[in-house]
């Protein structure tokens, strides 16, 4: 997405252990916040740095990222003909400090999935899908997944871009 914005950056892995903020924390949002910031904040030095997570639920479960095809298809499964809520935060971090935080919502209603439509999918999307909390990406054979969706399309993307972007011009970081 920042490429595609033409936003200059480095790709830095963090250093989080997201399964002990999940643990501590129970609603999305919170967790969103939490993980978004704590990579931003891991990553460290004076430089500005963006730090951004997605949290999915479903059902009143909470999902992460599938740890094989098998896992994939299940919660693919457990979606099908259900709401999910997909929550996104972006964090910028300066000097090791929080400097802005913006977290976003958006509700996808799952059509209901056939095993066929299941195992077609994921003969076409794994393993990239693989690597989404909810087992898709929107721009491309992802969107076969749902009958209704409400909510910003970066935020569903992964993170909520244009306020990024605005907070981004405000400080500075791009032209006006």
């Amino acid at each position: 997405m920042l490429d595609s914005a033409g936003v200059e950056y480095r790709a830095v892995k963090p250093n989080v252990d997201e399964g002990a903020v999940k643990a501590r924390l129970t609603d999305a949002t919170s967790i969103a916040y939490e993980l978004a910031a704590a990579k931003a904040l891991s990553v460290g030095g004076d430089d500005w740095v963006i730090g951004s997570d997605s949290v999915v639920c479903a059902g009143g479960r909470l999902f992460d990222k599938p740890r094989g095809r098998d896992e994939a298809a299940e919660h693919l499964r457990f979606f099908s003909g259900k709401e999910m809520q997909l929550t996104s935060a972006v964090t910028l971090v300066h000097g090791g400090e929080i400097d802005w935080r913006h977290v976003e919502s958006a509700r996808l209603q799952v059509r209901d999935l056939s095993d066929a439509f299941i195992a077609d999918y994921l003969d076409a999307e794994w393993p990239a899908v693989g690597y989404t909390v909810g087992v898709f990406r929107l721009e491309v054979r992802g969107v076969q997944l749902f009958d209704h969706i409400d909510g910003d399309h970066f935020t569903i993307l992964g993170m909520p871009l244009i306020p990024l972007l605005g907070a981004l011009r405000e400080r500075g970081l791009l032209l006006a």
